[in-house]
């Protein structure tokens, strides 16, 4: 993936009761692999969270705790087009249809409850994943208002 597809790759995690985030660099994206490995070097209590968007097509959220892996992908069609998205697939266990059109509507795929224990419910989450009227950073906005680090992921961003 070239650095210009990527929208943006962050980290979030938690110390003390307070959430620090910073932007990853962009070889982070470049796959699953790269990116949990960045992801298990940082201290956060309950693991740390990714967030990783791509051409403003998918939002990759994904947490790491020790050796557990939890992701959701935004949008399942995304895994047609780009190989980390692929391998988001790949790690579900999902089997993509092989006709791409079978998946018209943005269809979230992966673990919806992991940021239950944060203070976003499955349904929120599933529901923000599943709005086409959505952008990659309007969804992870959602998200960091919901559980309390929009100032620092605006920040981050800028």
């Amino acid at each position: 993936m070239n650095d210009e597809a990527l929208d943006f790759a962050l980290a979030a995690w938690r110390e003390e009761g307070r959430w620090s985030v910073s932007s990853m660099p962009p070889r982070v994206a470049e796959g699953l692999d790269t990116l949990v490995k960045a992801l298990r070097q940082l201290p956060g209590e309950g693991g740390s969270l990714g967030f990783v968007s791509v051409a403003d097509e998918f939002l990759l959220v994904i947490r790491v705790a020790g050796e557990s892996v939890r992701l959701v992908l935004s949008d399942l069609n995304a895994a047609y087009d780009w190989p980390l998205a692929e391998q988001a697939a790949d790690l579900l266990g999902i089997e993509l249809p092989d006709d791409e059109d079978e998946l018209d509507e943005p269809e979230p795929a992966g673990d919806v409850t992991l940021l239950a224990d944060l203070g976003m419910d499955a349904a929120e989450l599933d529901v923000l994943c599943s709005d086409p009227e959505l952008f990659p950073d309007e969804q992870l906005a959602s998200i960091a208002s919901r559980l309390g680090f929009a100032t620092e992921v605006e920040r981050a961003l800028a």
